[in-house]
């Protein structure tokens, strides 16, 4: 369920299905009954494991320094519905919502799509009527048979690839890569990250079939680490970059920063933008993400790790932050999850760990999740906001992670103290 969205539906009487359903019919049904919006707008379109919302963050700070308006397109929320649909950095109101639901209502889309296939056509919708340069969009699941794979985007990116959503995408790395590379359209580069050599194969594969250049970290372009920032080198064009210093912690926080500016070579191409070495120091600095190692509270961060590639990332970017200190965990995962294998991750760095019930149907219980844990120090929490306003005031750095709804629920919580 999309928090809020609901609401709106109940309004408007326009029904849709709180389910997945891969494929695009549907929604090319739908979009032409709204008058194809999508083929209006320039897109962006990404689709990867890990690193997605990131990568997502770069480019559109990139992109704002440079003069263009931009939209963006996310999932999960953080907080409701509303910031998935972002313009210039602003959630989409409650009437410009009532606006594009209206729409949505004439045109009859009652009870033919998906939630997430309705959201998508609210955005398109959203951001054609406010005038966008260039819109962001994030894949919901996969990407070949997601509902946003109905754009012609100027450049796709795919910051990596690993086991997720086995039941619709397959049980094979091989298999998930397939979906990934769905959204790789014909004589349109693709950006791709650090992807495993079997991944890697099928995304070369599938872009040759349809004459798409690939753009590859560490191959085409890369980062250096310097003592006065890092450096950003394009191979291909000469272009390098010095003295980038990031907000957004994390090494592999270097790779997505690297995907986003080589993406711009592409938006600037297209918009015939001269590219600013300055404007991409001042972006990169300016990026940041909720949920993204944010620090919600003095020694409280909160991190989005919901799988065992991005809990590894999470791992190194502890070690590096706080080497030799103590660190406790607050955990709820979702039960679909690899939970015993994030759990084994996470255990790498603490033995103290917190486990939380919250406000999702998939969400696995509290103490099902400690009788998975190898931690010696283990408890299931009642009452996590006063536990973790006691951490706060000990100074005792913790870590919430496990699910990015559990996130929105804490960061709510928090913030009505």
């Amino acid at each position: 369920m999309i928090p809020k969205f609901n609401s709106y539906k109940e309004k408007w009487n326009v029904l849709s299905d709180d389910v997945i359903k891969p494929g695009l019919t549907a929604i090319e049904e739908a979009l032409s009954r709204v008058g194809n919006p999508e083929k209006k707008l320039r897109f962006v379109h990404l689709a990867g494991t890990n690193g997605k919302g990131s990568t997502l963050t770069f480019l559109e700070s990139i992109a704002k320094e440079h003069g263009l308006r931009v939209g963006k397109f996310m999932s999960p929320c953080i907080l409701d519905v509303h910031d998935q649909i972002q313009v210039e950095g602003r959630a989409i109101t409650e009437a410009e919502m009532n606006r594009v639901f209206q729409q949505m209502q004439a045109a009859g889309l009652s009870g033919k799509l998906t939630d997430f296939e309705l959201l998508t056509v609210a955005t398109f919708l959203h951001f054609v009527a406010s005038n966008v340069d260039i819109a962001l969009i994030e894949a919901g699941m996969g990407g070949l048979l997601d509902s946003t794979n109905v754009v012609t985007p100027i450049v796709s990116i795919i910051p990596s690839i690993a086991l997720e959503h086995t039941n619709f995408l397959g049980d094979t790395i091989e298999s998930i890569a397939r979906h990934k590379a769905g959204i790789i359209k014909p004589d349109r580069p693709v950006i791709i990250g650090e992807l495993p050599l079997e991944a890697k194969n099928i995304v070369y594969q599938e872009a040759k079939k349809i004459h798409s250049s690939v753009f590859e970290l560490n191959h085409q372009f890369y980062v250096e680490q310097r003592n006065d920032g890092e450096s950003y080198v394009h191979n291909d064009n000469g272009f390098r970059i010095t003295k980038l210093t990031r907000t957004m912690k994390g090494a592999h926080q270097a790779n997505n920063m690297a995907l986003a500016i080589t993406a711009f070579f592409e938006v600037a191409a297209t918009f015939r933008i001269q590219v600013s070495k300055e404007a991409i120091q001042k972006a990169v600095k300016n990026a940041t993400i909720l949920g993204r190692f944010e620090e919600i509270l003095p020694y409280i961060f909160l991190d989005g790790a919901h799988n065992p590639a991005s809990a590894e990332k999470l791992i190194e970017t502890i070690k590096h932050e706080f080497p030799e200190e103590q660190i406790s965990f607050v955990i709820g995962i979702l039960a679909d999850k690899a939970v015993k294998e994030i759990l084994l991750q996470f255990e790498q760095v603490s033995d103290y760990f917190y486990f939380v019930d919250f406000s999702n149907s998939r969400a696995m219980a509290a103490q099902k999740m400690l009788e998975l844990s190898n931690a010696s120090h283990k408890a299931v929490l009642e009452d996590y906001v006063q536990f973790l306003q006691r951490q706060s005031e000990s100074k005792s750095r913790t870590i919430v992670s496990g699910s990015l709804y559990l996130l929105t629920e804490v960061r709510s919580r928090l913030k009505s103290v």
